[in-house]
């Protein structure tokens, strides 16, 4: 375990006084685009691309590619891909990581993380992103204390590698410390103390996590800098089904509209989980992945336009998102 940092006091319950430099905008500006984990329309670069021009996107947010997670390409097959998706007109405005997810328990390696985050942030710059997502450990034997004690040293360390590379990591509310906790979520960003930490959203985690996604994030909106969009149900004992966006208990549109109302502007993306489950090892056949992706984001796009009338104000939607138009 890497000793770059020692454990520091923790620094208490309260979130950053305001909202963190690089958040959304005042309402009244910019745009929303659509994008989404492609991997999951199709295993191979060639169909992801695919799937994103069908759909009108303008951007995709990668995770593997082939297979492999993009940590793990070799780095002709990385510069083979980054080329692709600049040929096609294609942004990348997140990497979604593996670090501090789950699989990877508290105890891991420290040092191996911070080699992946240098890899990644070198990746990140040839795709023209500084986003990389991350989790908070999930534990491994540890007390409660003891717990809270690593994850907010591996933060510290994390953010300041993340600095020094000009990254910004961004915590998912996911597997780890702070998944499911909106104050502990602030917890994070107050010990990162630092614009290259901040907030990604999911809003179809709370069924596989227990907790409400509207509750958990109504006090973490103004600290939001990238959103996930999926739906789910909870089915007896733990057992979770994913379902098209607006099909389950998620409260997807409410979600939207509160982020539309708290300004945020940036990506909304689709991880949809109906055909392919990388926590499950299970993918369908490629005909029915790719179908069930161009379902998911065509929903967000009705979803989408759905919110941004309830939430009022000039927005004009297109099928790459949503565009704020000034009134007259």
């Amino acid at each position: 375990m890497s000793t770059e940092l020692s454990p520091e006091q923790t620094t208490g319950n309260s979130p950053p006084a305001s909202p963190i430099v690089g958040a959304p905008p005042a309402v009244g500006w910019g745009r929303i685009d659509y994008c989404g984990i492609t991997d999951e329309a199709a295993a191979d670069l060639t169909g992801q691309l695919a799937a994103a021009r069908e759909l009108g996107w303008q951007a995709i947010e990668l995770r593997s590619v082939d297979g492999q997670p993009l940590d793990l390409l070799s780095g002709p097959a990385f510069a083979r891909a980054a080329a692709r998706i600049a040929e096609a007109g294609l942004r990348v405005p997140v990497v979604a990581s593996r670090i501090g997810g789950w699989a990877r328990p508290v105890s891991c390696d420290l040092d191996q993380e911070l080699n992946e985050l240098a890899l990644l942030a070198d990746r990140c710059a040839a795709l023209g992103t500084r986003f990389l997502r991350i989790m908070s450990y999930p534990n491994d034997g540890l007390s409660r204390a003891d717990w809270e004690r690593e994850v907010l040293r591996r933060v510290r360390v994390l953010t300041r590698s993340a600095e020094r590379h000009g990254v910004v990591l961004l915590h998912e509310n996911c597997s780890g410390w702070a998944g499911r906790d909106a104050d502990r979520a602030l917890r994070l960003l107050d010990a990162a103390g630092s614009d290259a930490f901040g907030l990604l959203f999911d809003t179809g985690n709370g069924a596989a996590h227990g907790y409400r996604p509207l509750e958990l994030l109504r006090p973490l909106a103004p600290y939001v800098r990238h959103v996930q969009v999926k739906d789910a149900v909870r089915l007896s004992g733990d057992a979770v089904a994913y379902r098209t966006p607006g099909e389950g208990d998620a409260e997807v549109a409410d979600c939207l509209r509160l982020l539309l109302t708290a300004g945020y502007r940036g990506h909304w993306s689709i991880e949809p989980h109906v055909a392919v489950r990388p926590h499950e090892g299970h993918r369908d056949e490629p005909a029915a992945c790719r179908a069930a992706f161009a379902r998911c984001g065509q929903a967000l796009r009705e979803l989408a336009e759905t919110a941004a009338a309830a939430a009022g104000g000039s927005w004009r939607g297109t099928a790459a998102g949503l565009e704020w138009t000034p009134p007259c």
